[in-house]
């Protein structure tokens, strides 16, 4: 019935490309093109598409006809929309238009993708993809593949090399659905979890990242999560997802280590209109999933060391703090006696009035941080302060007269200073022995590991610079109060600052 009105033509078509006439094939086919009947007749089509086929198939014609490959795919997709069953083409044996098709712009993909012209060899690949496809699922051929999985690959290929991404995740995410293994394949599985990662497609990642897991279980895919999450997730969400695993019980060693270094290193994004103390608290929070990562890892150098820095750090700032208020102290004993020769240097004590008053927030700030005072009573400290230093410090004939004035004043600073030190104190040593708890953790760990990664290594190193001023702090504190403990961190001291000599390169 299809090839009622062509059949004399068409069979001349088919005889010529019997006696390998192709160019004369083309002939008559493009006399049948000129009948409005064409238009609608499969059979026209399904042998144009063969004819330009096997014009593509041949070196010299391909050159003489170029694009040839265009006018027989677009003929068979006319032909498929008329003959969706392809009954056609299997009872008159043209499906050979789909293998011509397929197998030439396979060889020619591998011949452009050598050369590495990227664009060319996806062009050709995306034809050889399409006509595998048409030849498995149409089951022409008598191998039982479901798709042609060198094809795929190496159009996703030649999409990456051609920087065209979205086109590259289409052929892996075919491979990757249908769970292609295979050691030369895991590339695929990273290219898809870190484009879910970039697109922040969750529906995505998650689809992918159990295949990955199951088909390479011994690759690091925690670190693509984690990738994944802090791309995902605002600083909200990664909380809520943390607080949410952590109480389920779900995190892993590596996760809690990587959740305690998002939350200890804020993005600057992360920290915009942040308070100080909220800041604190986010280190506080990473301090303690360094130390869980260690809880479910024990051989876990790097979260111990890493929760040993956190309280370093901590050391290091109420460390400055009270340095700075015997600072102060020092100050106050230089200027707490007035005389009349103090008359002659007020433009000099003026210059001291403003480089002295500013430190005093920084006290009251301590002060309230600890508990010493409240927060409502800051203003009312302030205020005593300024008021205080202004009646000292005004340049007039009766500074000397606000001499007893000011003893009075200093010796309320006094107070203040005893209760914040009373208060910071018990802190610092506390974090001092937490600092040395973890940090000789990680130490006692990593040196008698051997070789070392160079993280470890840089780790170890750091350690023992810690442990030495730690120690050194510790015995010099205790100098007066326990001379006999501070001869114990002296020998501490020695030991670890012995050890900066001998860490390897």
């Amino acid at each position: 019935m299809y090839l009622s009105c062509y059949s004399q033509d068409l069979n001349n078509v088919k005889a010529n490309l019997v006696s390998g006439k192709i160019e004369e094939a083309k002939a008559e086919i493009y006399k049948l093109s000129s009948d409005p009947n064409s238009k609608e007749n499969p059979a026209f089509w399904i042998w144009k598409s063969k004819v330009y086929a096997k014009i593509y198939k041949d070196n010299n014609l391909r050159a003489k006809y170029p694009g040839s490959e265009t006018i027989a795919s677009e003929a068979f997709t006319k032909y498929v929309a008329l003959d969706p069953s392809m009954k056609l083409a299997k009872d008159f044996g043209v499906q050979d238009a789909a293998f011509d098709l397929y197998s030439t712009s396979f060889n020619q993909g591998i011949r452009t993708f050598n050369t590495k012209n990227w664009d060319s060899s996806l062009y050709f690949f995306k034809y050889s993809v399409e006509y595998s496809d048409v030849i498995f699922q149409n089951k022409w051929s008598t191998s039982a593949m479901a798709f042609d999985t060198t094809s795929i690959l190496y159009a996703g290929y030649s999409a990456q090399n051609a920087k065209k991404m979205d086109e590259a995740y289409i052929y892996y995410s075919r491979l990757a659905a249908n769970k292609v293994g295979g050691k030369t394949n895991i590339d695929i599985y990273r290219f898809i979890l870190v484009t879910n990662s970039d697109r922040k497609d969750s529906a995505g990642f998650y689809k992918y990242y159990p295949i990955a897991r199951q088909l390479y279980p011994n690759e690091n895919w925690i670190e693509y999560e984690i990738d994944f999450i802090g791309k995902y997730y605002n600083l909200a969400g990664k909380t809520a997802f943390y607080d949410k695993e952590d109480v389920a019980g779900t995190l892993t060693s590596v996760k809690y280590l990587h959740f305690g270094d998002m939350f200890v290193n804020l993005s600057k994004e992360d920290k915009e209109g942040m308070d100080s103390a909220k800041i604190a608290r986010y280190q506080a929070k990473g301090r303690e999933a360094f130390k869980k990562a260690f809880y479910k890892d024990q051989t876990n150098a790097i979260a111990a060391y890493n929760a040993g820095v956190v309280y370093y750090n901590e050391f290091n700032i109420y460390n400055e703090r009270v340095m700075k208020f015997y600072t102060l102290l020092k100050d106050f004993e230089k200027i707490k006696t007035v005389d009349a020769k103090v008359k002659n240097k007020l433009a000099n004590l003026q210059s001291s009035y403003r480089q002295i008053v500013a430190p005093f927030k920084f006290v009251n700030s301590a002060l309230v941080e600890s508990g010493a005072i409240k927060n409502n009573d800051l203003n009312s400290y302030d205020q005593k302060i300024t008021d205080a230093f202004n009646k000292v410090y005004q340049v007039n004939d009766k500074v000397i007269d606000k001499t007893n004035e000011f003893e009075n004043k200093y010796k309320d600073f006094v107070n203040l200073f005893d209760k914040a030190f009373q208060a910071i104190h018990p802190q610092l040593r506390t974090i001092t022995d937490s600092s040395i708890n973890w940090l000789e953790k990680s130490y006692y760990i990593l040196k008698d590991k051997n070789p070392k990664a160079s993280f470890e290594i840089s780790s170890y190193s750091k350690s023992i610079d810690f442990l030495s001023n730690l120690y050194s702090y510790k015995r010099d504190i205790l100098k007066i109060e326990n001379p006999q403990e501070s001869d114990k961190m002296d020998t501490k001291f020695k030991f670890y600052n012995s050890q900066r000599v001998s860490i390897p390169n």
